[in-house]
């Protein structure tokens, strides 16, 4: 018998099975959009419970395909979900499943790169920075292809404090290729630290919550899956915009397996790069003959407190482009130049 004057929570209706669904549309994973679908509920459900309490929320999931988390979502009596996806094959699927929540599902078929989320919740949803996070999430499986990119692009967000922080300190779960999540989340001197450790550490608590193995995604990706968890901070870690955290972060894990002082030195053009070297080195306190990975928060905070205030000195060090440089040298004007490039691994 019901509890008198309790709300029933909703519940989706008998649908068909999402390996149903993909039959009945005929559907397909793209192999060039890195597609891969999650058909166990049981799994679903346990991305979905990464985010927390979501009774009467106001969640966006990214990239729902045939709908295995979204029904995983419906299912946790949220009170709004928005649908952005990409790939129009998955809109009549996701469309039945609107029809059996009524009032609850709004689909957008767009590209989440470029959908602006200012305007994707209620203005009354928005709190204060320094209060509680609100009661948005954004969730999904990402396609491996968009990840690294769109958490770049979220973080710069959180920096701004616009897109879908615009509403406060919105909460996110994600999935990532399980080697992406251990970058996101690696600590100082682990084997996997970088670029994508500090940009997200330093804006975000990031949790790497499970592993979900490979077998389970149709088709069966060569990777194991990460879901990670992120809470923006009150305050950054590293006081400074984010175009230049980043360009730092960005030059040090360059030359990841030399000294850090190597990567600190493409901050400046060749004419004054060792003098400007050391006094950056010197003034920010950090020792030139540490690893990238040793380096800590808060050696990259003085680092890019110190190139803050030496780009305030010269106006035109922000913008100097070390591999414009090299370009130019390696001209057919330049043919004797052959210094060659790390590239960074975090890609």
């Amino acid at each position: 018998m019901a509890v008198p004057g309790k709300v029933a929570a909703f519940r989706l209706p008998p649908l068909p099975t999402i390996g149903e669904i993909i039959k009945l549309f005929r559907l397909r994973a793209q192999k060039q959009l890195s597609q891969n679908f999650l058909l166990d509920l049981r799994l679903t459900d346990k991305i979905v419970r990464q985010a927390g309490e979501l009774t009467n929320a106001h969640v966006c999931e990214v990239g729902p395909g045939p709908g295995g988390i979204t029904r995983s979502i419906l299912n946790a009596d949220v009170a709004q979900l928005l649908l952005v996806e990409k790939d129009a094959r998955f809109i009549p699927g996701l469309k039945m499943l609107s029809e059996a929540a009524p009032r609850k599902v709004r689909i957008v078929h767009g590209d989440i790169l470029t959908y602006k989320m200012e305007k994707a919740f209620p203005e009354h949803l928005k709190k204060n920075w320094e209060d509680e996070p609100p009661n948005i999430h954004i969730i999904g499986n990402l396609p491996f292809s968009v990840s690294t990119p769109l958490i770049i692009k979220w973080l710069e967000n959180v920096s701004n404090r616009d897109g879908p922080f615009f509403y406060g300190r919105t909460q996110m779960t994600l999935t990532f290729q399980k080697e992406v999540g251990e970058r996101l989340t690696a600590k100082t001197g682990g084997r996997q630290r970088s670029r994508l450790s500090i940009m997200s550490q330093h804006l975000c608590s990031v949790e790497n919550c499970f592993v979900i193995p490979g077998q389970a995604f149709v088709p069966q990706p060569q990777v194991d899956v990460a879901v990670v968890h992120f809470t923006p901070l009150v305050q950054p870690k590293i006081q400074q915009p984010f175009k230049l955290v980043e360009k730092v972060v960005q030059s040090v894990f360059q030359f990841r397996r030399k000294y850090c002082c190597r990567g600190i030195e493409i901050l400046f053009p060749e004419r004054e790069r060792l003098k400007k070297t050391e006094q950056l080195m010197m003034t920010a306190d950090v020792d030139p003959t540490l690893r990238p990975v040793q380096l800590s928060m808060s050696h990259f905070s003085n680092l890019c407190n110190v190139y803050r205030k030496m780009c305030d000195e010269d106006p035109n060090l922000f913008a100097y482009n070390y591999r414009e440089e090299l370009r130019q040298k390696r001209s057919p004007k330049n043919t004797s130049y052959s210094e060659q490039i790390e590239e960074e691994e975090d890609e």
